[in-house]
C-alpha cells in the first residue's frame, strides 16, 4: 500500500450526511480550557469542547452520574438524588463525596426538561483538566473530530473512545458542543476517563502531530484504500469529518492516508460513532 506523507496527502472526498459508511456513498477528562498560543500557532489546551466555561458540567443518569463520583479529580457541586437513586448509589458507588439533596422525580425533570431521562439523579460538577496538546505521549491513539456538532454523535464517540482505550480525543473550541447534558448522557461515563484536548486550528495540530511520528488516517466513503490495507498503527491520529459536510478540505489534505470501511450489504453507512467503533478496531495495535 502506498500513502502519501505530508501535510498535503489525502484526496477529495465526501464524509458528510448519510456517508459515515465510508464505503460508496449511499447514504477525561474533558474541561473548558482557554486555548493557548503553541508553536505552529495551533493553540492549544486541555479542555471540553463548546462553552464558554464559566458554568458547571451538568450530568445525569445512572452512567454519567455514578463514574463521576467515583473519579477522584471531579470536583463536585451539588448531588440530587430520589430516594430510590440514592439508595442505589450507596449500595453500588459506597460512599459519597457529596451528600445528596434527596428530591421527588419531577424536580429534577424540571431542572432537565421531560425528555430527559435521568433515572434520579442530577449532578453539578467542575469540567475536569484535560492535558495539554504538547504533553500526549508519543505512542498516543487519537481521535479528531472535525466541526462534529452533534452531541449525541460525540458523546456515543466519547463512549467508544472509552471502550477502545483511546488516549485522548482532539476538537477545536468553536464548532463542538459543551461537554455537558445530552452529550454526556450519551457518553455513559465515558467523560470520566477519555479526555479531551481543545486546539484552536485542527489542521496546523494534525500537522504537528504528522511531525511527531504519528499517521493521520482521515475517513471517506469514496476513499481508494480500505482499512484493511491500511492496518494497525501506533501512534495513531483517526479524523472524523461533521455530519453533513464531512472532513473539510484542509483537514483532508492534512491526512497521510484517506481510509473507509469495505461494506458489503445493502446499507452503505453508518452513523460516525459506529464507524469509529469499527476504525479504532482496525487501526488499534494489537495489545
Amino acid at each position: 500500500m502506498t500513502t502519501r506523507q505530508g501535510p498535503r496527502a489525502g484526496g477529495p472526498g465526501k464524509f458528510g450526511q448519510g456517508k459515515f459508511g465510508y464505503g460508496k456513498p449511499g447514504q477525561g477528562r474533558p474541561s473548558h480550557g482557554k486555548v493557548g498560543q503553541g508553536r505552529s500557532g495551533a493553540g492549544r489546551s486541555g479542555g471540553e469542547a463548546g462553552g464558554d466555561g464559566d458554568g458547571p458540567a451538568v450530568l445525569y443518569g445512572w452512567h454519567p452520574v455514578s463514574e463521576a463520583l467515583r473519579n477522584p479529580n471531579r470536583e463536585l457541586r451539588r448531588l440530587l438524588a430520589t430516594e430510590n437513586a440514592a439508595l442505589r448509589l450507596a449500595e453500588e458507588v459506597g460512599e459519597l463525596r457529596i451528600s445528596p439533596e434527596i428530591v421527588k422525580p419531577g424536580a429534577i425533570t424540571g431542572l432537565l426538561g421531560p425528555d430527559a431521562v435521568h433515572q434520579g439523579l442530577y449532578l453539578e460538577a467542575e469540567p475536569l483538566a484535560g492535558p495539554a496538546f504538547d504533553t500526549l505521549p508519543d505512542d498516543a491513539v487519537l481521535l479528531a473530530l472535525d466541526q462534529i456538532t452533534d452531541p449525541h454523535n460525540v458523546g456515543a464517540i466519547v463512549r467508544t473512545a472509552a471502550a477502545f482505550g483511546v488516549t485522548a480525543i482532539v476538537t477545536t473550541a468553536r464548532h463542538s458542543p459543551t461537554v455537558t447534558g445530552v452529550l454526556a448522557k450519551s457518553a455513559s461515563g465515558g467523560l470520566e476517563h477519555v479526555p479531551f484536548v481543545v486546539v484552536r486550528n485542527l489542521a496546523e495540530a494534525l500537522i504537528e502531530l504528522g511531525e511527531r511520528g504519528f499517521t493521520r488516517v482521515g475517513l471517506d466513503s469514496e476513499a481508494p484504500e480500505t482499512l484493511d490495507a491500511v492496518g494497525p498503527r501506533a501512534p495513531l491520529v483517526v479524523v472524523l469529518g461533521a455530519e453533513g459536510k464531512g472532513l473539510r478540505q484542509r483537514t483532508r489534505e492534512c491526512c497521510d492516508v484517506m481510509a473507509r470501511i469495505p461494506f458489503r450489504g445493502a446499507i452503505q453507512s453508518l452513523n460516525v460513532s459506529n464507524a469509529a467503533a469499527i476504525t479504532l478496531y482496525a487501526l488499534m495495535p494489537r495489545a
